[in-house]
């Protein structure tokens, strides 16, 4: 394996002639000069292909109408569904699916905060903290379940 030479250290004579043979060159302006090369020329690929292949314009958004089916991303679908299923308590009141729907994301949250607290295992191994594995798989499994029912909902 080729020894790295460390030109920091080395006398400027000895720098100049290891250039001149090839061995090294400067890193200014030799590599600056180099890297500022590649970064102009990836701006005018990008430039020409943004160019040649534009987006297309839709039609402009109404904000006036809505359309029927808007779904969020996966990640907010279990939040989502929860929000649906609060609508079904309208007979309590009308103040009743929004306090209750973001209520229930609280309540949420409040638990995963809990859990150390539930379950005050010392152990640190799986399989000896039966409390907080089962909390946790219960708390996956209902997530992917209610995100599932959200997504074909």
């Amino acid at each position: 394996m080729k020894k790295e030479v460390e030109i920091k250290h080395l006398p400027m004579e000895e720098k100049n002639r290891l250039v001149a043979e090839g061995k090294m060159h400067w890193f200014f302006p030799n590599h600056i000069v180099e890297q500022i090369i590649i970064c102009v020329v990836v701006f005018l690929i990008l430039i020409t292909l943004a160019t040649l292949f534009p987006p297309t314009l839709d039609e402009m958004a109404d904000p006036f109408s809505t359309p029927e089916h808007i779904k969020p991303e996966w990640y907010f679908l279990a939040p989502y569904q929860e929000l649906k299923l609060a609508e079904k308590l309208m007979f309590i009141g009308a103040w009743a699916p929004k306090v209750i729907g973001v209520s229930m994301q609280g309540v949420v949250v409040g638990l995963l905060f809990a859990i150390p607290f539930l379950d005050p295992n010392p152990h640190r191994q799986y399989a000896k903290r039966k409390i907080a594995l089962t909390l946790g798989v219960l708390g996956v499994l209902g997530f992917i379940g209610i995100t599932i029912w959200g997504h074909f909902s």
